[in-house]
């Protein structure tokens, strides 16, 4: 068993230390505090901290500067989870206020732009995997940073409150321990990427089971019950094996293997904090779709689905083969529907404290319909009868501002005389809606360049037309370069 943070002085009194710790750092100065809040144990253990500690002083000093409670909504996470923390935020938001504490409690989303299904199904990037992890950056670090740099930048300074610890994993201790050679005090350092921010890590040396015994043995000042969250840690464990450690000496291991993440994530090959819930409560047999739905974006080899040209239209090669880009037109259409009827099956199976929740807003459809038409020259516009074949209703917004001269009759007509040939049609739907896009402008620059560009990106009779034309291209330049 790992050693406890509690052996050397007990727990009362190292809690008691850490309390006046936290005091001290927090009078020092005017420095807003911000600390990051996931619902889950080890946020909810410094949330917790430093709630204790402030309330130990008196109302006038705690609240001379505010403490920001913020979490990151990704909008796709765990249904559970993300009802779990409201829940949480606002009865953090209730106590806050009746018991006159600095505490402010805030949600923050990424921008509709950078969301999860507009990256994927509007512009086609592929399902997140290690050496493409685009998902991160949007959907968690640009929020938290923005609201952070939004903080810096009224205040001058900030400290950020976070629940890391070295115990997590050797990749997490190794960063910590890198970090620790600029602090300018114990536990204090700073961000690496926000000038003027500082990371206060107070469990940092803490195990697992230090902050379930923390959790356990402290009440929760802002109502929330900690039984609630070991029991959401329990469900989400394999056969419920989740032990609860209830003094220093007991050396069962505790659910802290347990881990929440959005329930799309393709970087791990399972997501079994999901599918343990199933399991073992069926109560929660609703998530189901979601599961079912995850695993069409964890096929291994998505060649098939996906352009064998880059997003901007060239053609790359790897050992002489083409790099694939991003997911085919028809694939982000079957995404589509089958995203939105994994939504019908939730909103009709789920229990009705999660009836709410949609898997997918009308904004993000909105933007990855104009990402479609207007980026990538689908004017087609087949959103809205997707929408309505997979939900049964009427799309919300039919027109929207969109007209054009071509619709879905004339389009067939194009497919029927292009056959198979794809590219061609394409190409030439592209070029009408360049056209088209042009119809009203005064000064036509640019119509040339982006019909050769139109031209250049689908000249190609097929997939080996276009690796036989590339790999010719890369043996012309080798020639050159060995002539010179």
């Amino acid at each position: 068993m790992e050693k406890s943070v509690f052996d050397e002085i007990g727990f009362s009194q190292f809690r008691e230390q850490l309390h006046r710790e936290i005091q001290e750092l927090y009078l020092e100065n005017e420095r807003p505090w911000v600390i990051g809040y996931s619902g889950g144990k080890d946020s909810t253990a410094v949330v917790q901290l430093i709630w204790q500690a402030l309330a130990l002083l008196p109302p006038d000093k705690r609240n001379h500067k505010k403490v920001h409670v913020i979490t990151t909504d990704t909008l796709v996470e765990n249904p559970v989870v993300v009802t779990w923390v409201e829940h949480s935020l606002t009865l953090m938001r209730e106590r806050a206020d009746a018991d006159n504490m600095p505490f402010e409690s805030h949600i923050l989303r990424p921008k509709t732009k950078n969301s999860f299904w507009v990256n994927l199904i509007g512009r086609g990037y592929p399902a997140p995997r290690a050496k493409f992890r685009w998902c991160t950056e949007r959907l968690k670090i640009w929020p938290s940073n923005e609201f952070i740099l939004d903080v810096v930048s009224t205040h001058g300074e900030a400290i950020l409150a976070l629940g890391t610890r070295k115990a997590e994993s050797n990749i997490r201790a190794r960063v910590m321990e890198y970090y620790e050679k600029w602090r300018a005090r114990n536990r204090l350092s700073p961000h690496s990427q926000i000038s003027n921010c500082l990371i206060y890590t107070p469990i940092e040396d803490w195990t697992n089971d230090d902050v379930w015994l923390f959790l356990m043995r402290t009440q929760n000042p802002w109502g929330l019950e900690n039984t609630e969250l070991l029991e959401l840690y329990k469900d989400a464990t394999e056969d419920r094996e989740c032990p609860l450690i209830v003094n220093l000496e007991d050396s069962t291991p505790s659910c802290g293997s347990s881990r929440f993440g959005c329930w799309v994530c393709t970087l791990v090959a399972r997501d079994r904090s999901m599918e343990a819930m199933v399991a073992n409560d069926a109560g929660k047999s609703w998530l189901q779709p979601l599961l079912d739905f995850r695993s069409q974006l964890t096929v291994k080899n998505d060649t098939k689905m996906r352009d064998f040209r880059r997003a901007k239209g060239q053609v790359q090669l790897f050992h002489n083969a083409p790099i694939h880009g991003p997911y085919l037109q028809a694939q982000r259409e079957i995404f589509l529907g089958q995203l939105l009827r994994a939504e019908r099956r939730l909103m009709a199976e789920a229990p009705n404290d999660y009836r709410h929740l949609r898997l997918i807003s009308l904004d993000e459809l909105r933007e990855i319909r104009r990402i479609w038409l207007t980026e990538k020259h689908e004017i087609e516009d087949r959103l809205p009868k997707i929408y309505e074949e997979a939900t049964g209703e009427k799309y919300p917004e039919p027109e929207h501002g969109y007209y054009h001269c071509f619709g879905e009759d004339n389009l067939d007509i194009l497919a029927d005389v292009c056959g198979e040939d794809r590219l061609s049609y394409e190409m030439i739907r592209e070029l009408i809606d360049i056209e088209w896009d042009y119809r009203t402008k005064l000064r036509r620059a640019g119509i040339y360049e982006s019909m050769e560009n139109a031209i250049k990106r689908s000249y190609y009779e097929n997939e080996e037309d276009a690796l036989t034309y590339t790999l010719h291209l890369e043996s012309m330049k080798k020639g050159v370069q060995g002539t010179s």
